[in-house]
């Protein structure tokens, strides 16, 4: 006798494939989760190495800015001891210098030149005196030229005398004191006003 199934089968095979698309279905969904799991740890174990290396840059950075900070500090306390050596040499070599401009200020007088007054600022001398002529202040301003502790003379004023009959004449000029063992004239030596009477 032939047997009977009384199940349908179609709905059985569509039951059936149901079946097999949910599973696959499910699988999918586990697989690609898993793949999203595995690249997003992948990722952040990216971001954490570079995190540590970008941390191991600032720390070394930070290192180095010491170090510039330190190598800066040292460089200016290095000029600033240069420039105090350089000062105590200079002093060194002018020391002896205003006993050379005042045996100059004596040779460079001529005959018939008084001188009366000499006042220093800085490194300009102002000599005030009488001479017997204008040429014998001319004459003394060649001197001065020639001088190697004094240079640049300059004549500010020339007045001839009334109340004497031998034409004598005040003046009053400028010189600049002048070293020549100095490499460049910038060395300031304070005096004070001094008053003389020299006579050649």
């Amino acid at each position: 006798m032939p047997r009977i199934n009384l199940i349908p089968w179609r709905e059985a095979e569509r039951k059936r494939k149901r079946q097999e698309f949910g599973v696959g279905a499910l699988g999918a969904l586990v697989a690609a989760g898993a793949i999203a799991f595995l690249v997003n740890l992948q990722m952040s174990a990216a971001i954490d190495n570079q995190n540590e290396r970008n941390q191991y840059l600032k720390d070394e950075i930070t290192q180095l800015d010491k170090q510039i900070t330190e190598i800066l500090a040292l460089e200016q306390q290095k000029q600033r001891l240069r420039a105090r050596i350089q000062v105590i040499e200079q002093l060194e070599r002018s020391r002896p210098e205003i006993v050379h401009v005042f045996d100059q200020l004596v040779r460079t007088i001529p005959d018939g030149v008084n001188l009366t007054e000499l006042k220093q600022s800085d490194r300009k001398l102002t000599l005030r005196g009488i001479a017997q002529s204008s040429t014998r202040v001319a004459s003394y301003m060649r001197n001065i030229d020639s001088s190697e502790w004094l240079k640049d003379p300059s004549l500010e004023i020339l007045e001839t005398k009334n109340s004497t009959t031998d034409g004598s004449s005040e003046f009053t000029l400028t010189a600049v004191q002048e070293n020549p063992q100095l490499p460049a004239p910038d060395q300031q030596v304070a005096a004070a006003p001094v008053r003389a009477g020299a006579r050649r």
